[in-house]
């Protein structure tokens, strides 16, 4: 679709340009002026019910609301004279008339938009006389939502994306006039896989998530721009850790996770599957400490010194028993540097000769129309832009198994995975007879409770890292909170393995320069860098001309 010719028009006295026919709130928004509203969301629509956005029109004998008066040249708008003030003013006064002085117990105190507005425009004293209309109070409809009625300013944004966007339909105004209600339809509930958008949406506290009801005040919560690993969408995320009150949340830090509007990937959304993966983060299942199975037990070893003993036991291994025996299995949940680490060590030094990074039977979920992807891991495209798939061969759980139980391989190093989880108890006890085993992750499983090195990585939130999601975009996710214990970042356990190992990894020093030594000597990330990423990210191929006929030639 082309795009609209832009205009000339006025706001507040000052010109600007905008798309013709675009919604002054919008062109409004893009320079920096922030009018008033409530029901106006750029994804659904603009019913124009709250009657908040109004703003003068020069020529006009009457205020418009701006979310429905579209842009044209010549256009005079005046969104903070003391006509608009007072028509805004005028405006919040009805909705505030009925609504109930919660503040002090409401989840949504502190990112409450009735609150902030209350504030802007000095509506202390009502006008209002009359008891207020009292309805139903913490009703649960759903299982992780909770509407109360009284505070619902009927902005119908709820009834709007689950009309639109899931097109599930399961909430509705009911009633009229100051009676009004927002209530599930008869025997429905708000139990849809993206239903945890609702209370993101809601401007007001009707609409609170149970799972984070009552938890921390989010004044005390830092946000911290990333993505959610929990499919190959990759959506764009703020992770809230509680960093400046840690007693309020003492076994979790990170406490919730916000969708990031990214026109590029998933737009306004995420998955609820997505949004309380967060528990991972802090799961009692984190390991933290560096081990070496002795005698049956796990004796602790430090981090720097467990990865150099497993990198000189396993090399000593690959020269005597041969390389071709010692297979490693990835993780489509590794960055785009910790694969880049990963191939220098396995492929290019070690010479594994059996590698498995695509996703297999323990990676694989759910997927439909909206976000949500079969591959369960953020990362699969980042490996196969690195050769795993392509130039270097690759198998799978299955075949893996057969090798090991032909004994055609003696030693498996697992990052982030379980095949034993795959392969039952049989492959159980085919493991715990190979000459070398070592299991390198964020979290125990079946595979690191009898593997003889256990080398702990940090989790997603805890450290920089770019990755590649399934449409190829590269995103960028910064550190939310600090690593546990000795976990360190996946790229820093396979540095410290290659310099024992007397390869140069002088220039490894952050996950920013692995990345630039990445994209110089990968030809589908050439002119990308952390900075160029921004905040949507940037498509493989997109850095440079000769990115793009790498990119348009692999697809042939």
């Amino acid at each position: 679709m082309p795009e609209k010719p832009k205009v000339q028009f006025t706001l507040d006295g000052r010109a600007l340009e905008a798309p013709e026919g675009s919604l002054v709130i919008d062109a409004a928004k893009a320079a920096g002026v922030e009018i008033p509203h409530y029901c106006y969301h750029p994804a659904l629509g603009n019913p124009g019910v709250c009657r908040l956005c109004i703003v003068e029109v020069e020529g006009q004998p009457k205020p418009a609301v701006s979310c429905r008066l579209p842009v044209k040249a010549g256009l005079v708008v005046k969104a903070n004279s003391p006509r608009a003030k007072r028509a805004q003013a005028s405006s919040l006064e009805f909705h505030l008339a009925n609504h109930p002085l919660d503040c002090p117990v409401c989840d949504q105190a502190g990112e409450c938009w009735l609150q902030d507005y209350y504030m802007r425009f000095g509506l202390y004293k009502s006008s209002v006389r009359e008891d207020k209309v009292h309805k139903g109070k913490a009703l649960p409809i759903g299982p992780n939502v909770m509407l109360d009625q009284e505070r619902c300013i009927l902005c119908t944004r709820c009834t709007r994306f689950l009309d639109q966007v899931t097109q599930t339909h399961e909430l509705g105004i009911f009633n009229r006039g100051d009676r009004d209600v927002l209530a599930p339809y008869p025997g429905r509930q708000v139990d849809n896989p993206y239903a945890g958008n609702v209370v993101d949406i809601c401007p007001v506290g009707a609409l609170t998530d149970t799972d984070f009801r009552f938890k921390v005040r989010v004044w005390y919560l830092d946000e911290t721009p990333a993505l959610c690993t929990g499919c190959a969408r990759g959506c764009s995320i703020d992770v809230h850790a509680n960093n400046r009150r840690p007693w309020h949340t003492p076994e979790q830090r990170v406490v919730r996770f916000k969708p990031r509007h990214n026109p590029e990937v998933n737009g306004y959304w995420m998955c609820d599957e997505g949004r309380y993966s967060y528990k991972q983060i802090d799961s009692t299942l984190r390991l933290t400490l560096a081990s070496r199975l002795s005698a049956g037990e796990p004796r602790h070893v430090g981090a720097q010194e467990a990865a150099r003993r497993a990198a000189q036991e396993l090399s000593a291994l690959a020269k005597q028993k041969g390389s071709e025996g010692l297979a490693v299995v990835l993780s489509g949940t590794l960055s785009n540097e910790d694969l880049y680490a990963a191939r220098r060590l396995f492929v290019d030094v070690l010479r594994a000769g059996v590698v498995v990074a695509r996703p297999g039977p323990d990676q694989l979920g759910s997927e439909d129309q909206l976000l949500r992807r079969p591959e369960k891991v953020p990362n699969h495209a980042g490996a196969e832009a690195l050769g795993f798939g392509r130039t270097i061969a690759e198998r799978g759980l299955a075949e893996l198994h057969e090798a090991v139980a032909s004994g055609k391989v003696w030693g498996l190093f697992v990052v982030d995975r379980d095949p034993v989880s795959v392969w039952g108890e049989r492959g159980e006890a085919l493991v715990k007879g190979l000459a070398f085993t070592a299991y390198q992750g964020s979290h125990a499983n079946r595979f690191s409770s009898i593997a003889q090195w256990v080398l702990p990585a940090c989790s997603y939130a805890e450290e920089e890292a770019t990755f590649t999601n399934f449409q190829g975009q590269v995103q960028r996710a910064r550190a939310a909170v600090p690593p546990l214990g000795e976990s360190r970042p996946d790229w820093e356990i396979f540095s410290d393995m290659l310099a024992v190992l007397g390869e140069d990894v002088a220039g490894w020093t952050s996950a920013s320069a692995l990345f630039a030594l990445l994209a110089e000597q990968e030809a589908t990330f050439a002119g990308l860098s952390f900075e160029r990423l921004g905040p949507f990210g940037k498509r493989l191929g997109s850095g440079s001309p000769q990115a793009g006929k790498v990119m348009a030639e692999a697809r042939k």
